[in-house]
């Protein structure tokens, strides 16, 4: 015999069903209906009487409606293959859902679910037991995944969303407290908040931390944006809001959307990866230009030479592409940088910037427009 075991409870005495055709021959079938949860009653049993030959409408006698924990069918016949008909207990089925409606052969209900029950029931292992991680296997799918990006999403922008103006700093996070580059980033933090900026960093050790460090020291608001990484990173201490991440391009996201401007200190391939991210937004024009502040002129000097003696010469970038890159070794300098493009658009600031210096002609002007020639990144 076949139940449709689903949410929800018993209450109709005497329910009539009819049995499935591909079972041969009935004596007598018991449902045995396990117990509610502690607390909330009895549980039910029905009896079916005198199911004869298949086809036969047999009748219940149905007990006290209750919450079902399980349910388990003894039928002594065989079944469609011809194969002894066993338990559920006995076959090692699947989790059953907590609650019972009984179904015929017509679909009809006994007790139709709710959706509140929909929502609140749910799978149980068959005996008892404290964890089941075959229950969440749901969570590992896609459509899942879909949700808990869109999940932080949503997080990232309402713990952001009453920042004003940012400034986001990169850095290494393997620099130790003693190296000069620490005490540099701590002096740009502080020197940023003073001027009115949030300071936004990976919430790390290294760079990240002294900047966070600087920027909480002086009273402003430092901001760290931690990812989940099997080593190294952690989160640092010196943050008044801290919002941790599964997923590297929700975090760089809030990095571009919250920011003003970067400043890049040395630092390794996450570094690398967020200045060229930086500067492909503003090349391709997904973003306003912003100011990219390279900071530690012999560090990022060999990189700068590639670019223009490869990248420039070939043709594969415009000399325009490098107009708010910015080179400089004084935290003063790359924070007035920062306040210059804030209030006036960096109409002064890109004098300073590596396209000037190729002869590549200012922000505005007719060679720094839109090229529709150009695809994306090209």
């Amino acid at each position: 015999m076949v139940f449709k075991a689903e949410m929800g409870f018993v209450s109709t005495p005497n329910l009539p069903m009819t049995i499935p055709g591909h079972f041969r021959d009935w004596k007598t079938a018991k449902a045995r209906i396990g117990w509610g949860r502690p607390g909330r009653g009895i549980g039910i049993q029905s009896d079916i009487l005198s199911a004869g030959a298949k086809g036969r409408r047999p009748r219940f006698r149905v007990g006290r409606p209750t919450g079902i924990e399980a349910v388990s069918f003894m039928v002594p016949d065989e079944n469609e293959r011809g194969e002894p008909a066993r338990t559920r207990a006995e076959s090692g089925g699947a989790p059953i859902r907590r609650g019972l409606n009984l179904a015929g052969a017509n679909g009809s209900r006994a007790s139709r679910a709710t959706e509140d029950e929909e929502l609140l029931n749910r799978e149980v292992p068959t005996q008892p037991r404290p964890r089941a991680s075959e229950l969440a296997a749901f969570t590992h799918g896609d459509p899942w995944r879909v949700l808990r990006i869109q999940g932080e999403f949503v997080h990232g922008i309402n713990a952001l969303a009453e920042v004003g103006a940012a400034v986001a700093v990169f850095g290494s996070a393997r620099i130790a407290a003693d190296h000069p580059t620490y005490a540099q980033a701590e002096a740009m933090g502080r020197a940023l908040a003073e001027a009115g900026f949030a300071v936004i960093t990976g919430g790390g050790p290294g760079v990240m931390e002294a900047a966070n460090k600087g920027a909480h020291d002086a009273g402003g608001f430092s901001i760290g944006c931690n990812i989940e990484l099997p080593f190294e990173q952690s989160g640092n201490r010196h943050t008044s809001l801290s919002i941790n991440f599964r997923y590297f391009f929700i975090r760089k996201t809030m990095f571009v959307k919250y920011s003003n401007g970067f400043i890049i200190f040395p630092g390794g391939f996450g570094t690398l990866d967020e200045l060229f991210e930086a500067l492909t937004l503003v090349q391709t024009r997904k973003i306003k230009r912003f100011p990219i502040v390279l900071f530690g002129s012999s560090y990022w000097s060999g990189l700068l030479d590639w670019i223009k003696g490869t990248l420039l010469a070939e043709r594969t970038i415009s000399p325009e592409d490098l107009n708010l890159l910015i080179v400089t070794d004084s935290v003063l300098e790359a924070r007035d940088i920062m306040v210059d493009c804030y209030q006036t658009r960096c109409w002064t600031t890109w004098k300073k910037s590596e396209g000037a210096k190729v002869d590549a002609d200012p922000p505005g002007s007719p060679a720094a427009r839109v090229d529709p020639s150009k695809n994306d990144a090209q």
